[in-house]
């Protein structure tokens, strides 16, 4: 049974709480109240929680909880106006008299009036009214199904950090410190300062050395730091004898991060006091991933652009990895761990198995997403060392801490991110080989490096990828490939992309981002390797849905076993790109357990619940590979087009108050004017005007001149042009190139609209509009298609099937309207949904003053507007002969339709 969507959950709560609001203190009765507000969620109380569950209490007498979802919930209600904190503390009474597995997550008090849910997992407590229900309806997602996934948050000195060295690379820049040498100069920089607080040092000695050895105008400090670089690179063995002992003090690093001579950078005193100021945060409490940040910080936006780099938060990371197999670890382990039987030679098995694992970032920047895992199975081989030694001591650490940065591979295109990525990788090695160094009482470091993780400077999608990593040896593929649109491809990276999707019939519209998910089947391909790459949304939308899944699941193979829908990007970056993103995780291998992380807030947190199956638009509905078409697939469908384009410059087109003064000048030109509505205009309430002169005789358009200036500009806009097609049209520049101009009415949809919106706003238009190519227009449309274009089954399609302008829908009449299965009603249904439609357009109009964009804001819709839309709702799918209960419901019956009807075609 599919959840109800948050959009349904939220419109019951409306429905809810303006109920129990008017019900009065005599009338309150406590079971109908959660009867009613379980049935918020879909759920049917009586199913899942009792009332009044006998329970003996701590000190031994008989109590009854008001009500008990057992292992869930716990709820005690309270006539309005009573102590609620009374009412938890009671609810905690019962504790005593409840079995282990009956113990709730949450407990929820109530008076009618105000809840406060406490969750016992987190530790966290919330209070909102009855009338705030609708608004933070998230809260209760457990009840509907949902999940709530947390996520870890990233510690702010991250982007202190990054933001300080990046202006100290400014400065360099600026006095002409730039290029390869800059970038290994900051490299080293990074290091001595990560080093200085995390015992690859001795404490501090960076920072005193600057302090105290340096002169205070900063002009001997690029001499000093070439100092300690070269100091670094020396085995002590080697070193001079009577070397400065402050600087012998520095141990020998090796892993060639020092190898390399650099001139001495020229430093002055407010640059002196920048890197002293930095040297003065606490590296210790820095996640090495901020390397990455610094390295987008330090980017121009040309560059940025071009590279499609988004700096990937820890927070992003480990949503894919946590799925991808860190979740699967962790499990496997906790059930080792209580194993009766072989349960250290288990173990054992285990802890090889981690330290064999190789994973593998196909373009990993800075190393972001190899940080991470590595620390995360780190962190999770500590558990099994501890289950091991089971408390006793060890003089061997160093036996029992077997993962090692050499199971990690990446590719990087970007000379100075590939070297971040290998040095914050052996930064994030010492970071945990300090933790397992308190854990177990035993000092570990691995140092000088001896061990390196194998980062490839390269192009991806040129090298072969057996040549970095064997097919044979790896386990996990995962990252964040560049993230460019096909329009801002360079020519090298079209060539790149063509020769990766050379199988894919039309791989023309397809994102950069693809030829990752293209070259990652390819090699995943009878394998049991498992990848979970983040996306743009746009590859699970549209055309590109199409052309991309159809290729990938019908000739390589692929499944896809868990996925998060849209979300907005997050990252700690400095002038991070606004970004909304996917993550799939997909395979060869057949019959993986399969879930979807859902976003009710597309800035908030996911809720995730486990599917059976999950198509190209990352939803549990049938696999269907719809096709644009130029006609209606349903025969009662009345053709759509799209508007007209005038290709004018903006000349022939005009506000209300612009057409007047022009009519003043020009008398004759009133009848050529007429009224023009695209998206914007109709969504907008916007009043705005076309001249529009095909049918206008030569010898009357002569006759006016202020007309003819603009015939002129149109002209001469067309010839200046850099579209040859353009060009050909200055010959008759009182002509639109795509003339979709008719004399009837028309009902108008918008080409692009909010995502915010659960209804699109559609509006007829009386003769003779003209509908622009921003829009899309029906000619002579009935109550019927009005009816069924505003239903939530074409919405619910819509949302679906269309692709993306940003997170806005980008409505197409021929992928979404023409593949569209309208139902086969009776003339009475049709006659219901048309009187249905006509309601809504009745109420519309008792509006005059509020635009579209008002009436079907979210938080502004009328009452009775939307409970016409929900009466269209029931009438229109009467007529399919269902009753759907959520979007993901209709999409999946509507996707059936589309396979019924297309069989054999």
């Amino acid at each position: 049974m599919s959840l109800l969507s948050w959009n349904e959950i939220r419109d019951r709560a409306v429905r809810f709480s303006k109920e129990w609001e008017d019900a009065s203190n005599e009338s309150a009765d406590a079971k109908s109240f959660w009867d009613a507000f379980f049935h918020v969620f879909g759920i049917s109380r009586r199913r899942v929680a009792t009332f009044e569950q006998s329970v003996k209490k701590a000190g031994g007498e008989q109590g009854f909880v008001d009500l008990l979802w057992k292992g869930v919930l716990l709820v005690e209600h309270k006539s309005r106006g009573r102590d609620l904190e009374k009412a938890y503390n009671q609810a905690k009474d019962y504790f005593p008299g409840l079995k282990e597995t009956e113990l709730p997550k949450y407990i929820l008090v109530s008076d009618f009036e105000n809840f406060v849910l406490y969750d016992l997992d987190e530790g966290g407590e919330r209070r909102i009214k009855l009338s705030q229900l609708p608004q933070n309806i998230e809260l209760f997602g457990f009840i509907a199904g949902y999940q709530k996934q947390e996520i870890k948050e990233q510690d702010p000195v991250n982007i202190q950090a990054a933001e300080q060295m990046g202006e100290l690379h400014d400065k360099l820049k600026a006095i002409g410190y730039a290029g390869h040498e800059l970038e290994v100069f900051l490299v080293r920089l990074l290091f001595c300062l990560f080093a200085d607080d995390t015992g690859i040092f001795e404490k501090n000695i960076f920072k005193d050395y600057i302090d105290m050895e340096t002169r205070e105008d900063g002009r001997d400090l690029g001499l000093h730091l070439a100092g300690i670089f070269e100091t670094l690179n020396t085995p002590v063995e080697n070193r001079t004898t009577n070397i400065d002992e402050t600087l012998n003090k520095f141990p020998y690093v090796n892993g060639k991060l020092f190898e390399d001579r650099l001139p001495p950078a020229t430093f002055d005193a407010e640059m002196r006091e920048l890197l002293l100021e930095s040297s003065a945060l606490n590296w210790g409490k820095i996640s090495p991933a901020v390397f990455g940040s610094l390295f987008q910080s330090v980017m121009d936006t040309e560059q940025r652009r071009e590279l499609g780099a988004h700096y990937t938060s820890e927070e992003n990371i480990l949503k894919v990895i946590k799925p991808l197999f860190m979740d699967e670890l962790w499990a496997e382990f906790e059930k080792i761990k209580n194993l009766k039987t072989q349960r250290d030679k288990r173990l054992e098995a285990f802890h090889n198995k981690i330290a064999e694992l190789r994973f593998f970032d196909p373009a990993c920047g800075c190393g972001n997403f190899l940080i991470i895992a590595y620390r995360e199975l780190r962190l999770l081989e500590m558990e099994v060392i501890r289950e091991l030694l089971r408390g006793e001591l060890t003089l061997d650490i160093d036996f029992w801490v077997r993962v090692d940065v050499d199971q990690f591979y990446g590719i990087e295109i970007d000379d100075f991110a590939s070297q971040i990525a290998q040095v914050a990788l052996w930064l994030m090695d010492h970071q945990m080989n300090m933790q397992v160094s308190n854990e177990f009482g035993q000092y570990f470091a691995r140092l000088p490096l001896t061990k390196r993780p194998n980062i490839v400077h390269g192009n991806a999608l040129q090298l072969d990828w057996e040549e970095v990593v064997s097919k044979k040896e790896l386990n996990y593929i995962f990252g964040n490939p560049p993230f460019i649109g096909s329009r801002f491809m360079t020519k090298l990276q079209k060539q790149d992309m063509k020769k990766v999707v050379k199988d894919i019939k039309k791989p023309g519209a397809l994102d950069f981002v693809t030829a990752w998910y293209v070259k990652a089947a390819d090699y995943i391909r009878f394998t049991n390797i498992q990848a979970g790459l983040v996306s743009t949304n746009s590859i699970t939308q549209g055309e590109q849905a199409i052309v991309l899944w159809k290729y990938l699941m019908h000739q390589k193979d692929v499944e896809i076993h868990f996925a998060h829908q849209t979300f907005q990007w997050n990252n700690e970056a400095k002038g991070k790109a606004a970004v909304y993103c996917v993550i799939i995780g997909f395979s060869c291998i057949k019959g993986l357990p399969k879930k979807i992380f859902a976003y009710p807030d597309i800035k908030g947190l996911p809720t995730v619940r486990m599917v059976d199956k999950i198509n190209q638009y990352l939803l549990d509905a049938p696999t269907v590979f719809i096709e644009r078409r130029s006609k209606p697939i349903s025969s009662a469908a009345t053709p759509m087009v799209w508007g007209s384009q005038p290709i004018d410059g903006g000349n022939y087109l005009f506000t209300e108050k612009e057409m007047d003064e022009f009519i003043s000048k020009e008398p004759k030109s009133e009848k050529y004017f007429r009224p023009w509505v695209g998206s914007n205009e109709l969504i907008n309430g916007i009043k705005r005007f076309c001249l529009y002169l095909a049918d206008c005789p030569p010898a009357e358009l002569r006759k006016m001149p202020y007309v003819l200036e603009r015939v002129e500009a149109v002209r001469k806009m067309r010839i200046e042009s850099k579209r040859p097609d353009t060009n050909k049209w200055a010959d008759f520049p009182t002509r639109f190139p795509y003339d979709q101009v008719t004399n009837g009415d028309i009902l108008v949809i918008p080409q692009v609209t909010s995502e915010n919106r659960k209804i699109v706003p559609i509006g007829y238009f009386e003769a003779p509009t003209i509908c622009s190519n921003l829009a899309f227009q029906v000619e002579n449309a009935d109550n019927y298609l009005f009816g069924i274009l505003n239903s939530s089954m074409h919405m619910a399609w819509m949302r679906t099937v269309a692709g993306r302008l940003e997170s806005r829908y980008r409505y197409s009449n021929t992928l979404v309207y023409n593949n569209f299965i309208f139902p086969d009603p009776t003339e009475k249904q049709k006659d219901t949904i048309e009187k249905k439609a006509q309601k809504i357009l009745d109420i519309r109009a008792g509006y005059p003053d509020s635009s579209l964009a008002d009436l079907y804001d979210p938080l502004a819709t009328p009452p009775d507007l939307l409970k016409a839309h929900h009466d269209l709702d029931k009438a229109v799918e009467k007529a399919y002969g269902k009753t759907l209960k959520s979007d993901e419901d209709r999409v999946a019956f509507l996707f059936e339709k589309y396979k019924e009807a297309t069989i054999g075609k």
